[in-house]
């Protein structure tokens, strides 16, 4: 699963790694939070409409690196595998986010139905919805890179995703969370769509154009390995703050984030293979096909978080299922890596 210029990058060991960080970072978030509950109660307490301001300046520090990798000039290569791109869109805009709340519904108001009350199941509903209307934008490169993936068909892929989503995004939220009558303030959802995806691709493009402006990529490709480390610092500095944010609700109800686990798990699984099988039946070339399929399945869980927090609050069931999706994320995306990884023979090397 480790590619050998990994070794080489200062981000190899924590490419190799990031379940192993993730899980420490959880550990430690909830270890400090339950220790040093009034650290977190002020850190909490920086927010400007609804938005923490420490949280939103992590996410950026998570989000902008990547950003610069995406290129809109590689839009022109749109046609040459349309498969590929036909299996993303249709799997993150007409699946996902239905099955997402479907399996929400199913589970939290029908199968776990005595176990949580009314109102604090919608608030869970609510925020595994809000993971399924945000498809990665950020991890998506590692993931494409730890199964060998067409990195300028990637580049093509999430562009046009982060494009979609500045429509789609709001729109499909509101009228999922609608259906779960749950009221949806649209300035906080756009507002955050404009926070968390348009200001960073401007930022990303205006960068890009500052660096080179030549379609020579060494330098940008420079900038963007000196920057990288601070998106995963970001990451993991996130995760602390959010566990800590949510340690005693972890220690006084373990058993919730079980509960809250198991729908994410059979969606982001079944999401996986969705995509992946189409993309066999299809004759779709595994450089592509596995890529699309991961794409898929990942999460963008700092918008879905962020979205969380503005609309029902840090301490809230939506924020902590949004971060119950990020403990299940990583661990379930390596494993999926390392799956398409052992069944790439099954795919065509070239369409």
């Amino acid at each position: 699963m480790v590619m050998s210029k990994e070794a080489s990058s200062p981000m190899g060991l924590f490419e190799r790694y990031l379940s192993l960080w993730v899980a420490l970072c959880i550990a430690a978030g909830v270890g400090f939070g339950a220790v040093f509950p009034a650290i977190f109660e002020t850190i909490a307490s920086f927010e400007y409409a609804s938005v923490n301001l420490v949280v939103a300046v992590l996410i950026w520090v998570m989000i902008y690196p990547m950003m610069v990798n995406v290129d809109f000039a590689s839009l022109k290569d749109v046609g040459r595998k349309p498969k590929g791109l036909c299996i993303t869109l249709v799997v993150n805009w007409l699946i996902k986010p239905f099955t997402m709340a479907a399996l929400g519904i199913l589970f939290f108001e029908h199968v776990f139905a005595g176990l949580v009350d009314p109102q604090t199941a919608k608030e869970y509903i609510a925020g595994m919805i809000l993971l399924g209307v945000a498809p990665c934008t950020a991890m998506v490169f590692v993931w494409s890179q730890l199964v060998r993936g067409d990195a300028n068909y990637t580049l093509v892929q999430v562009s046009i995703n982060d494009i979609i989503m500045v429509f789609a995004f709001a729109p499909i939220a509101a009228l999922l969370l609608g259906v779960t009558d749950i009221i949806v303030p649209w300035q906080t959802l756009l507002l955050s769509v404009i926070l968390y995806v348009i200001i960073p691709l401007i930022a990303g493009y205006l960068t890009r154009k500052a660096l080179d402006g030549t379609d020579n990529d060494a330098r940008i490709a420079a900038f963007t390995g000196k920057v990288k480390p601070f998106s995963v610092m970001g990451l993991l500095a996130t995760v602390v703050l959010l566990f800590g944010f949510q340690a005693q609700t972890i220690l006084d109800k373990p058993m919730v984030i079980v509960l809250i686990a198991v729908p994410l798990l059979i969606q982001s699984y079944g999401i996986f293979f969705i995509a992946y099988g189409w993309g066999y039946l299809w004759r779709v070339p595994f450089n592509t096909a596995a890529p699309a399929a991961l794409i898929g399945t990942s999460n963008f869980f700092e918008l879905a978080v962020a979205v969380a927090i503005s609309l029902f609050g840090l301490n809230s069931g939506a924020a902590l299922a949004t971060v119950v999706g990020v403990l299940v994320e990583v661990p379930v995306m390596l494993s999926l890596v390392a799956f398409a990884n052992r069944t790439r023979s099954h795919f065509p090397v070239t369409a």
